[in-house]
Formats: C-alpha cells, structure tokens, sequence
C-alpha cells in the first residue's frame, strides 16, 4: 500500500463562509464516511487560510527567520487535505476526482515516498 497526499486549492480571496453550504458539507462528509469505509483515509485536516500562516527559512548563519504570512504569495493556496493509503495511483486519482467533485474546487494527488 502506498501513501498519497490529496491536497484542496483554495482560490484566492477563498471565503468559506460564502464558498461552502449545506450541500458541500453533506457531499465532503459523505466522501469522509466512504474512506473510513473503504479503510483508506490516515489523516484529513482543513487549514486556516494563508494570512494565518507563520513562515520559517534558515538562513546562512544557521539561524532561522520566522515571518508572519505565507512562504509562496500565490493565486491558490492549500485549504485543505487527505492522507489515504491505497494500492496504487489509480485508486488515489479515483479518490482525488471525488475530492475535487465534493469540494468543488481542483485537488491535487501525489504519492509520499
């Protein structure tokens, strides 16, 4: 069995509380449901939106910088993910195309080495 990561990009300006009503919550408590059923789901998390972000870089010295805010400023940002344990990619693309139609936003999938 191989360890993939489902990841949810959030669009920029994403909120919430506009974005997502009753009907994608049923359809992402639902996909949740099916992975425990499934035996596939390790992990799954949603995540605070970027300028909640701290950011840590070492630095030549060998101290490090912390920042507030996020490491990239990007267009789409993680808003969320899934760790799932599958038999292979196939499967894990399966599982991401449900993720993407529940959360209706894109996901990206890739395998842990």
């Amino acid at each position: 069995m191989t360890r993939y990561l489902v990841t949810i990009h959030h669009p920029e300006g994403y909120d919430p509380a506009v974005e997502e009503d009753e009907a994608m919550s049923r359809d992402i408590d639902a996909l949740n449901d099916e992975m425990i059923a499934a035996g596939v789901r390790v992990l799954v998390g949603g995540l605070h939106p970027p300028n909640e972000a701290t950011s840590i870089r070492p630095q030549s010295d060998g101290e490090v910088l912390i920042t507030d805010g996020p490491h990239l400023e990007t267009k789409e940002y993680v808003g969320g993910l899934w760790v799932l344990e599958v038999s292979n990619r196939d499967e894990a693309l399966a599982w991401g195309s449900k993720a993407a139609i529940a959360c209706r936003v894109p996901v990206e999938v890739r395998p842990f080495f």
